[in-house]
């Protein structure tokens, strides 16, 4: 088994590798890719030294499977290439996740989707895997009609420069800015570019890939994301109406039961979920659950996950296992 990690120098390819050591992802020869001025530096990884390699050096080695943290430009010009010689490609982008040809999986929701033909799999975003990963159950119990969503995201979200214009902030040092506007002690409604219709590139992603993934785009589903100083991981207020009526007590039976979430719901002990606790877990949080006083079969609930864990790198380490626990690969 040969697997290969491409952007292994950025946030979430760092994340990746953490990851593969503690879940001892089974493999032979991993290979670390990052950026021309980085190939011929080494990473230290579970004690062992590797050499940097390029693209060109990688996809001639076929590995078994890529894992690509590199952006959707390199993705769409790299991740068929791979594909041609073998290589199931799991890709982190936005490159491939609308692609009507390619499957947008989170495994506990919609793994069993995926077959050995499946040679570009795309991993969604970070917001919508934590939102699906708590309304999925809910969804097949009560089926959804509606879904409001509000989030407050992490700077990690946006990359190491995002995080050091945050602390230069902090420290009161001048430097380069990532954001069109101080983030230090702001909340920016601004996440990715502004679309004709006036939403977010990130807003309609969440809208998209949610249908996409729950296979049902008769969801009415309206987002509004927002960018706040926190690095622990992303929040989210969702309103989300059921055309079917729901038990309250069921519901939180349901979520404590839904492999990958922990209900942290105890408001008499401020119990909640936090982005400072769910760092560097691999759990979707949800707590705040109670019921939307102001119209019927609707609940309230407050979500939390480590972006760049479940958000990203756990989600497609899972998919990896998935793929080689049904031997897909």
């Amino acid at each position: 088994m040969k697997i290969a990690v491409i952007g292994a120098t950025g946030l979430v390819g760092q994340e990746m590798l953490k990851v593969l050591a503690e879940r001892h992802l089974r493999f032979d020869d991993l290979y670390l890719v990052a950026s021309a001025k980085n190939v011929g530096k080494n990473i230290t990884h579970e004690g062992k030294t590797y050499t940097i390699k390029s693209l060109e050096e990688t996809v001639a080695l076929a590995p078994d499977i890529a894992v690509f943290s590199a952006g959707g430009s390199t993705s769409l010009e790299w991740a068929p290439k791979f594909a041609a010689v073998g290589t199931t490609v799991i890709d982190n982008s936005s490159a491939w996740r609308m692609d009507a040809t390619k499957k947008l999986i989170v495994p506990e929701v919609n793994g069993h989707e995926l077959t050995v033909e499946d040679k570009i799999i795309a991993n969604p975003n970070c917001s919508t895997i934590q939102m699906v990963m708590a309304l999925a159950p809910l969804h097949k119990k009560y089926r959804l009609k509606r879904i409001v969503v509000s989030t407050y995201q992490s700077v990690t979200g946006t990359g190491k420069d995002a995080v050091q214009q945050m602390m230069n902030e902090r420290q009161g040092v001048k430097g380069a800015m990532v954001y069109p506007h101080p983030i230090d002690l702001n909340a920016l409604p601004h996440i990715d570019v502004f679309l004709d219709n006036g939403y977010t590139k990130e807003e309609m992603k969440m809208v998209k890939e949610t249908h996409k993934i729950l296979g049902d785009h008769t969801i009415g589903i309206t987002s509004t994301t927002v960018r706040i100083p926190a690095i622990g991981g992303h929040s989210e207020a969702v309103n989300a109406e059921f055309h079917n009526e729901y038990d309250l007590a069921e519901v939180r039976s349901i979520l404590e039961n839904t492999p990958g979430v922990v209900v942290q719901d105890d408001v008499t002990n401020n119990v909640y979920p936090m982005p400072i606790l769910s760092q560097g877990r691999d759990e979707v949080f949800v707590g705040r659950l109670r019921r939307d006083e102001s119209q019927p079969k609707t609940l309230n609930m407050w979500i939390v996950a480590d972006n760049l864990r479940k958000g990203a790198a756990t989600n497609a380490v899972q998919i990896a296992e998935y793929l080689m626990e049904m031997s897909l690969v």
